[in-house]
């Protein structure tokens, strides 16, 4: 019998492993750990310093760490909407609160960078039980709107009957000390280390923004991630198997508040400064769009969509006269994206290598997309 046919078996047979083992290295947590890492240590690198590259993006070393601490936030929102499902326009209240926290204490306390950080976290935990009691008890619109009751509430608090604490409009400012009382955050490195990371402070929040990928990763693969999951799904069903889905939801309130208030601190450290406007409802807004944009439920997804944000109001808001129409030009690229894909970004990514795969599956979409219609063939374009 000839061999002639048998060749091709063998080496779709192989090409589908290989395609399978792929699939099952790419979703483990050591996976995910060196991914966060090695885009820590050469995103400002590429983004700001790298031959051609920088020269196309036109970024900036500053701008890579404020879009870090903002991912940072993004994925503590994250957490409450795409994993349980509970929309907050009130987020806010833990970013500011925990820039407030941090100011406060660097300048009555104590005013070492880590620990400040762990008080920010603190005080956004604190607020965010507080803000649970009474939010949980609301669902779907409600929720969202009595949060950003309760954020414009400390926003106006601050603003005006505290203003003696908080300083109003002229906000705090945040002295910036060694950390631990031995790294200078201010350092800045020479050689190879000096081009991927510049300075101690990127490294800093760097670090903090590896831990909380990585903490959130461990949440995703526990039976809490999944629960959260099940009560994104169907919250009735969930509590009809015996789940005290309170509980998990107060617990995901805690963790997403916990995050964002992480946020908060880190964005006082690197600014030193914390002003009234990190309440103002217009940041829960943006954090929002955030999330949505580069894709909910999603590690990658949020930290494209701030990446996206940041760039459009960073860098395109300084072009001669298209700059003035950035806000407009980000709106119009949100809209499309999210008509076309409702996954966001990151969908748009999965979904195009998916489709990779398999040629013939690609062209249908492609094609269905273009006239509007269905197809069959287009209709299983890989898992996300």
């Amino acid at each position: 019998m000839s061999t002639d046919n048998a060749q091709p078996d063998v080496e779709d047979e192989s090409s589908l492993i290989s395609v399978d083992g792929w699939d099952r290295i790419k979703h483990t947590e050591r996976f995910v750990f060196l991914i966060s890492v090695a885009f820590v240590l050469t995103f400002s690198y590429l983004f700001s310093r790298a031959p051609v590259i920088s020269d196309v993006t036109q970024g900036y070393h500053g701008l890579t760490v404020t879009i870090l601490i903002w991912s940072i936030f993004a994925l503590g929102f994250n957490l409450l909407l795409g994993q349980t499902g509970l929309l907050s326009f009130g987020h806010a209240m833990f970013f500011g609160t925990a820039s407030y926290a941090t100011a406060l204490f660097s300048i009555h306390v104590f005013n070492e960078p880590l620990t400040i950080v762990i008080v920010g976290m603190l005080s956004a935990i604190a607020l965010g039980a507080v803000a649970a009691v009474i939010l949980l008890r609301l669902h779907t619109v409600y929720f969202a709107i009595v949060a950003l009751a309760i954020g414009q509430f400390l926003y106006f608090l601050a603003s005006n009957p505290l203003e003696g604490i908080t300083q109003g409009i002229n906000g705090l400012e945040v002295d910036r000390t060694p950390l631990l009382g031995v790294v200078d955050l201010d350092h800045e490195y020479g050689g190879i280390l000096g081009a991927l990371v510049v300075d101690n402070l990127y490294l800093f929040v760097g670090v903090f923004f590896v831990a909380v990928v990585m903490f959130i990763t461990r949440i995703r693969k526990s039976p809490y991630g999944l629960i959260f999951k099940a009560i994104r799904e169907n919250e009735t069903r969930a509590s009809f198997v015996g789940l005290d889905v309170w509980r998990y939801k107060f617990a995901a309130f805690l963790l997403s508040a916990g995050i964002a208030g992480i946020a908060g601190a880190l964005l006082a450290v690197n600014t030193q400064f914390a002003g009234v406007e990190r309440l103002y409802w217009s940041i829960s807004g943006d954090v929002v769009v955030m999330a949505v944009l580069g894709g909910l439920g999603t590690l990658a997804g949020p930290v494209i969509g701030t990446f996206v944000w940041f760039y459009f109001k960073g860098i395109v808001n300084g072009f001669p006269t298209l700059g003035d129409y950035w806000l407009l030009m980000l709106a119009v690229s949100f809209t499309a994206v999210v008509w076309a894909y409702p996954e966001g970004i990151w969908g748009m990514i999965t979904d195009l290598t998916a489709a990779l795969r398999e040629p013939k599956t690609l062209a249908a979409k492609v094609k269905s997309r273009v006239t509007g219609g269905s197809s069959t063939e287009g209709s299983n374009g890989g898992d996300r």
